[in-house]
């Protein structure tokens, strides 16, 4: 069973850095892109950022400049460096990756959500 990790959330001051990390676990034979997507209070979720195997990225035009995506492919983590920090980054951060599994048909899974605020 594949499973989704996500780690690094946390409250923090405007202008502050955050790093969040994931990682897939499992038996698991390729994982394609993985991104990263947030989701706040009464709005839908959003995507953050994605990063292809090739390490190719795409960023939310909010986020570019102060977020960075990268992935360790050997580990089938994905990490998201996150830099001056807004109060409007607040939200519940996923990890998404595109996974085909040993046993199964190649799709899209989730993580639980890590909570990020940002609050003087």
């Amino acid at each position: 069973q594949v499973q989704l990790v996500e780690s690094g959330g946390g409250l923090v001051q405007p202008g502050g850095s955050l790093r969040l990390s994931c990682a897939a676990s499992g038996s698991i034979i390729r994982v394609y892109n993985m991104g990263w997507y947030r989701q706040a209070p009464g709005q839908r979720r959003e995507l953050v950022a994605t990063i292809t195997p090739s390490g190719n990225t795409d960023y939310n035009g909010s986020v570019k400049g102060r977020f960075t995506i990268s992935r360790d492919n050997a580990k089938n983590a994905v990490y998201l460096q996150m830099n001056s920090l807004k109060p409007e980054d607040t939200a519940v951060y996923y990890c998404n990756a595109d996974i085909t599994p040993n046993s199964g048909l190649r799709r899209g899974y989730w993580g639980q959500g890590t909570q990020v605020t940002v609050s003087s």
